[in-house]
């Protein structure tokens, strides 16, 4: 096993093989990380990760998996927020998305958040991220669709929704009770069909083509500096996702 890479809702509907041969799991939860690691893979790629209901993945488990020599990468959702807080312990960012978090022009969580379905609708988005969002309405302003003041607008109102309500239909709804024209709405909605822009995709496959140039140039083992401390609360997750692991085959 060369190269693991979680992933979800940012890659749906992406032949990702096309760019990197890798083992593909879906978005991580606390552990999964820490599992993938214990097969000593040359590069873990995390992209999509859980988080509300779910433990997110743990700063500890990645800091572990280094430890072990893994190169581990993070991008566009989760990966770039672990990526931006584990930069000075040797995780790589890769993508606009990780660059803006670590340079604290993004701060927020839900920046990158969505809704998403299950696998078995390849973990389809069913709400827009709100990076998605910004991204999308600095385009039609420079389209020339919509004017500085209605983008203003539609952004401050997407970032008043909590992120599981983030959707264009319903943001430009609220466009209009804010009194913004009906025909810039409509024009809008046309750029959006048409042009919407998705910096999670292109920061998740920015990941994959730097993995792949990465390791056709030769990836050693990862190399760090600093100590790893078996506290108590990382003997739990630890033990924990031990726990799931099939058992053993005995010879």
């Amino acid at each position: 096993m060369k190269v693991v890479i979680f992933a979800g809702p940012t890659l749906s509907g992406v032949d990702c093989h096309r760019e990197l041969e890798a083992l593909y799991l879906p978005p991580a939860a606390q552990g999964d990380l820490y599992r993938a690691a214990l097969g000593k893979p040359v590069a873990i790629g995390l992209i999509d990760g859980y988080f509300e209901r779910v433990p997110s993945v743990s700063h500890k488990e990645i800091l572990w998996a280094m430890k072990q020599g893994v190169h581990v990468f993070g991008a566009a959702s989760m990966g770039a927020l672990r990526a931006a807080e584990l930069a000075a312990f040797g995780m790589e960012g890769v993508g606009d998305i990780y660059e803006a978090f670590a340079s604290g022009a993004l701060e927020d969580d839900d920046e990158v958040a969505v809704i998403h379905a299950e696998a078995e609708e390849d973990y389809r988005p069913l709400s827009e991220a709100m990076v998605n969002i910004r991204a999308t309405l600095q385009a039609a302003e420079r389209a020339g669709v919509l004017g500085q003041e209605a983008r203003h607008t539609l952004e401050r109102l997407a970032k008043g929704l909590f992120h599981a309500d983030r959707n264009w239909p319903g943001l430009l709804k609220r466009g209009q009770e804010a009194g913004l024209e009906v025909a810039v709405l409509e024009a809008c909605r046309r750029f959006v069909a048409e042009s919407r822009v998705d910096p999670k995709r292109l920061d998740g496959m920015r990941l994959l083509h730097t993995l792949r140039v990465k390791l056709e140039a030769g990836l050693p083992p990862k190399q760090t500096r600093y100590p790893f401390a078996h506290t108590d609360s990382w003997e739990h997750i630890r033990r924990k996702a031990e726990a799931t692991l099939p058992p053993r085959s005995e010879e």
